[in-house]
């Protein structure tokens, strides 16, 4: 556990295990915290290494500084302040959208980079682009509007979530202060940025070696199908993996295992 100063904030990280470098980039407001579960079946194998994003919990820097770029920029001095070499990567959610702009703008820190589920309206036809990008908006209305519950609620439907989806040891994360906090900072300044975050296609066909997308046995909706269109974007396949969007949290054991093999097949 360590901090690390970086342009504009200060970006508190953590590493376990032994083995290669791998990156876990969790999705919503999850901190560095967020992959414990995922991270103690992978530590046997992997030197796994987790930061909280600027904004959330232990890191610092101004709000207005967030998004997936900046975001994307902090993991690649993270991974440069742990390791020489390129890096294994795991994204989901927006965690999948950092994870591709770290491929796109930092290509020599990355080994491999597998994105699960990005949520980028961008990448969908008009119909369904329409629809998610509406679905997005409404949930930050919703916020500004009545709160965190009443986005978080419109949030588990855009996203499919099932809570009876999980392991039987797997607890449903109750709100604490800390919580609360992540979740305005996320509600106010990081889902509008993954509203209007425009993916640099160019870029990432460049790295769609490195590339493979991912998404849910389980999942629903239109954030499933951002995967299957990043995929034809990038002339790749979709590798499933067990549970729905909320995979790595609420399935970390299976999770662990898939993600296990594909790493060990690239």
């Amino acid at each position: 556990m360590a901090i690390l100063d970086v342009p504009g904030a200060q970006i508190y990280y953590k590493v376990r295990g032994v083995g290669p470098a791998l990156l876990l980039l969790p999705g919503g407001d999850g901190d560095a915290d967020a992959c414990d579960a995922l991270a103690l079946h992978l530590k046997s194998d992997f030197t796994v290494i987790s930061f909280d994003r600027r904004g959330l919990s232990r890191s610092t820097g101004p709000a207005d500084t967030s998004g997936p770029r900046t975001h994307a920029d902090d993991a690649a001095l993270v991974l440069g302040a742990v390791t020489d070499s390129p890096a294994l990567v795991f994204g989901t959610s927006i965690g999948a959208i950092i994870a591709l702009e770290l491929a796109a703008r930092h290509r020599e820190r990355v080994r491999t980079v597998i994105a699960h589920e990005p949520p980028i309206a961008a990448l969908l036809p008009d119909s369904e682009r329409a629809q998610l990008l509406q679905s997005q908006l409404d949930v930050e209305d919703a916020y500004r509007r009545d709160g965190i519950a009443a986005a978080m609620a419109l949030l588990v439907k855009i996203a499919g979530l099932d809570i009876v989806d999980r392991d039987p040891d797997v607890p449903v994360a109750l709100p604490n202060p800390g919580r609360i906090r992540n979740l305005e900072h996320f509600l106010a300044h990081d889902a509008p940025a993954v509203r209007e975050y425009r993916p640099d296609t160019v870029a990432l066909r460049a790295a769609a070696d490195v590339i493979t997308p991912a998404a849910g046995a389980t999942s629903v909706g239109p954030v499933p199908h951002c995967s299957t269109a990043l995929a034809e974007m990038l002339g790749r396949e979709v590798e499933t993996f067990p549970g729905g969007h909320n995979g790595p949290l609420f399935r970390p054991r299976a999770f662990a295992d898939r993600l296990r093999g594909i790493l060990r097949s690239i």
